[in-house]
C-alpha cells in the first residue's frame, strides 16, 4: 500500500536519487554525483521549484519514499531528451529497486497524468531507452504514443483526448 502526494522541499534529495535511478544505463553507470551534474542531465534538477516544475512521491505505510514522478518544462534552446515543445512538460519516473514490479510506477504515472491535466496541460512527454521494452509497454497502455526516435531513445507523448 502506497500513498501518492506532492514532494516536500525536504525530500528533494530523494527526488535527485530517483532522477539518477531513472537514467537507463545497464553497464558502467557513472557515479550519481558525476551523472546528475553532467551538462546534459543537470537541467532536469537544477533550480528545482521554478514555474512548471511538478513532482509527486510514493510513500509506503512507514512513510518512507519508494518512488517519484516529476515533470519540467523546457524550451528549444534548452531541450530535454523528450522535448516536444515549450508547452509540453517532460516527465521522469523511478521506483526504488526493492518495490519494482508492484504497480507503484503505474500509480505514479496515472497520478502525474491527472496532475498535468488539472494544471491545464494538453500533452506530456517522456524519453525512454529503446531497450526498455517493459517501460514502453506500460507507457503505451497508459496512452502514450511514439513521437520520434533519436539514437537509442524514443520520445513518447500523452495527449489529452478531445484536444
Amino acid at each position: 500500500m502506497v500513498t501518492i502526494r506532492t514532494v516536500e522541499k525536504n525530500e528533494l534529495d530523494f527526488l535527485t536519487d530517483m532522477l539518477y535511478e531513472s537514467i537507463h544505463i545497464l553497464e558502467n553507470k557513472p557515479k550519481k554525483e558525476d551523472l546528475i551534474n553532467s551538462s546534459h542531465i543537470k537541467k532536469y534538477h537544477e533550480g528545482w521549484g521554478r514555474n512548471g516544475d511538478t513532482a509527486l512521491i510514493a510513500v509506503n505505510t512507514n512513510h518512507q519514499p519508494v518512488g517519484a514522478v516529476w515533470y519540467r518544462l523546457f524550451n528549444k534552446s534548452n531541450k530535454g531528451y523528450g522535448f516536444v515543445d515549450r508547452h509540453t512538460p517532460e516527465l521522469g519516473i523511478a521506483v526504488a529497486e526493492e518495490v519494482r514490479e508492484k504497480g507503484i510506477g503505474t500509480l505514479l504515472m496515472k497520478a502525474i497524468i491527472d496532475q498535468a491535466i488539472n494544471e491545464g496541460y494538453k500533452s506530456i512527454s517522456l524519453s525512454v531507452d529503446l531497450e526498455n521494452s517493459h517501460a514502453i509497454h506500460i507507457y503505451k497502455k497508459l496512452g502514450f504514443e511514439e513521437y520520434e526516435v533519436s539514437g537509442t531513445s524514443m520520445t513518447m507523448v500523452f495527449r489529452v483526448k478531445g484536444d
